[in-house]
């Protein structure tokens, strides 16, 4: 049976996936790690830049590219499961949803990737220790 008007019709993954690259931009994406860098951490950072640097490079499959869409697009979107004004806590799903789009996408990290998110963090964090990213890197 077909809807009886066009605004009926389930909207396809594609348009959907359009819509939420539209709401998610890279300028919110910066604004946000701007804005909370300190605030969320030294490791939700430099997870986030894995990400992104890895939906950057030309390499990465589209599939790939959609998981990054969906993580990030949640790690800047306002409307969250554990509100973020929550100190601690606020951040913990954010990060439990990075890291599980860090472990689906790992393969296309690679060491330019790694070098463009720590050239990076170190705006933010400039006495950063290795050993503060090894928990990160560890799920690579």
């Amino acid at each position: 049976m077909e809807p009886e008007n066009k605004n009926d019709q389930a909207e396809s993954p594609a348009e959907n996936l359009s819509q939420h690259e539209n709401n998610y931009t890279e300028r919110k994406f910066w604004q946000k790690l701007t804005r909370f860098a300190q605030k969320i951490g030294i490791k939700t950072v430099y997870t986030a830049l894995l990400m992104f640097y890895a939906y950057k490079r030309k390499d990465t499959p589209g599939w790939a590219k959609k998981i990054v869409i969906g993580v990030l697009g949640y790690l800047i979107s306002p409307i969250d499961f554990l509100p973020d004004i929550s100190p601690i806590i606020g951040y913990t799903d954010d990060l439990g949803v990075l890291g599980f789009g860090l472990v689906t996408i790992a393969a296309f990290i690679n060491q330019e990737v790694r070098s463009q998110a720590r050239t990076h963090l170190a705006k933010w964090f400039p006495n950063f220790q290795e050993e503060d990213l090894k928990a990160v890197e560890d799920k690579l």
